[in-house]
């Protein structure tokens, strides 16, 4: 197994779609890249992200990439949806080398790669969110999401 920390504006919905993804094996909510290490914060610079463990056998970094430009706005500084704030900056992150070589090539291949603001940066620090940010949508699926619901539940089996 491999593992990649995608951030895409509040974790919620992001977490909701990649654990529907073929070869993705786990996911975890959490905040990556920022000041501080434990449950209570401080949170300063950090993006909510999921940490996101898959089976490159089944799935390639590169169609990891191309799921996760389904449910973001790339073109988007520190905003996705309603959510406003450094925290829902929109970011690939890794301690492998070749998953930032990965998403530093789709992005180079688009059309529109002048105008994408993802980061893509090695993996500094990563924090665990609370247990009730785990799995949030499953638990409230009321509770207001940047990603339409149509598009969490595009890849569910």
């Amino acid at each position: 197994m491999e593992t990649v920390y995608f951030a895409g504006g509040c974790l919620w919905g992001v977490q909701a779609f990649i654990k529907t993804l073929p070869g993705v094996t786990f996911t975890e909510a959490g905040r990556a890249n920022g000041a501080g290490n434990t449950l209570e914060g401080p949170y300063d610079g950090f993006a909510e992200c999921v940490k996101t463990e898959f089976d490159p056998k089944v799935v390639k970094m590169e169609k990891l990439m191309y799921y996760f430009f389904e449910i973001i706005d790339p073109y988007s500084v520190n905003q996705q949806g309603d959510d406003v704030g450094e925290k829902y900056r929109t970011g690939v992150y890794s301690e492998e080398r070749k998953h930032l070589e990965a998403a530093e090539a789709f992005i180079q291949e688009r059309q529109d790669a002048d105008r994408i603001v993802v980061e893509v940066l090695p993996l500094a620090n990563y924090v665990r969110s609370a247990e009730e940010h785990q799995d949030r949508l499953d638990k409230c699926p009321e509770v207001y999401c940047h990603i339409p619901v149509e598009l969490v539940n595009k890849y569910k089996v």
